[in-house]
């Protein structure tokens, strides 16, 4: 499947900043399964990108801005290339060791309620990985309720959880934080989803991978209960929602800030000449 992406992401201040920096991570890497075509980053300002690489293996650009800076857009388009393979996430970079993605963070250390949460399914599922995987995907979906606007950058899977309702980044939150009770490697990724019931979205989408031994890694949306398919553009990926951030930074000034966003994902039509 060709997918396209157009995505803009602008801020407004109603005292201009002085200065600002950002981090972005917004541009796909090739792996099995995804094939990026072309890809574009811009920013309506006068800068220069610096591209680099996260300690992940992330692609990421950073810039600088001098103020003053009332308004700042930054734009993504592109094009991708994707396979539906059942799940299945091989060729990406893998820069950190298996066990790495074990670790807690503040975002996905799991409280009382989710070890019970876990485990329980754990033991429902007689201790196998994948069977266990696919059961935890189905109940947070059905579990926790996907209310826009009910949480924040800072909100902890395990807020999350307690008041069963959430983004995207808090179901995918909750999933790897029940992984790693159970020893399970997970990390969170964040990137763009193609919808079937509309392509203009108010925001990015973000899911979780999970490694299963004689598999590898594989996709897992409890937004949406399922693996991902073709469906999927894979941008970044960490241990938390902080770690794949798209925009990142920090700016002197700029007080009242407005942000708006907005996300175009569409299947690009073939065209076949008789």
């Amino acid at each position: 499947m060709r997918l396209r992406v157009q995505h803009a992401t602008t801020y407004t201040y109603a005292d201009p900043a002085q200065s600002a920096i950002q981090i972005l991570r917004l541009t796909p890497r090739n792996h099995d399964g995804q094939y990026v075509n072309f890809w574009r980053v811009e920013v309506d300002a006068d800068y220069r990108l610096v591209r680099d690489e996260d300690p992940f293996g992330n692609i990421t650009h950073t810039f600088s801005l001098e103020g003053p800076i009332a308004t700042m857009t930054i734009r993504v388009e592109g094009e991708v290339e994707t396979t539906n393979n059942d799940g299945i996430v091989a060729g990406t970079a893998e820069r950190m060791p298996r066990n790495f993605w074990l670790r807690d963070t503040q975002l996905t250390r799991a409280d009382a309620a989710i070890r019970m949460f876990s485990r329980r399914i754990a033991a429902g599922e007689g201790g196998e990985a994948l069977p266990y995987l696919h059961a935890l995907n189905n109940a947070i979906h059905s579990s926790i309720e996907f209310t826009p606007g009910s949480s924040t950058v800072a909100t902890s899977a395990a807020q999350a959880f307690a008041g069963k309702r959430g983004v995207c980044q808090d179901l995918a939150q909750i999933f790897v934080a029940a992984c790693r009770v159970v020893k399970i490697p997970a990390r969170y990724v964040g990137g763009y989803f193609l919808r079937t019931d509309q392509v203009e979205q108010d925001a990015g989408h973000a899911w979780a991978e999970a490694y299963v031994e004689g598999l590898g890694w594989m996709g897992f949306d409890p937004a949406h209960g399922l693996c991902t398919t073709d469906r999927y553009v894979r941008v970044a990926y960490g241990a938390d929602a902080a770690d794949a951030a798209p925009i990142r930074g920090a700016r002197i000034g700029g007080h009242d800030e407005q942000l708006k966003v907005e996300v175009h994902v569409s299947k690009r039509r073939e065209f076949i000449e008789d």
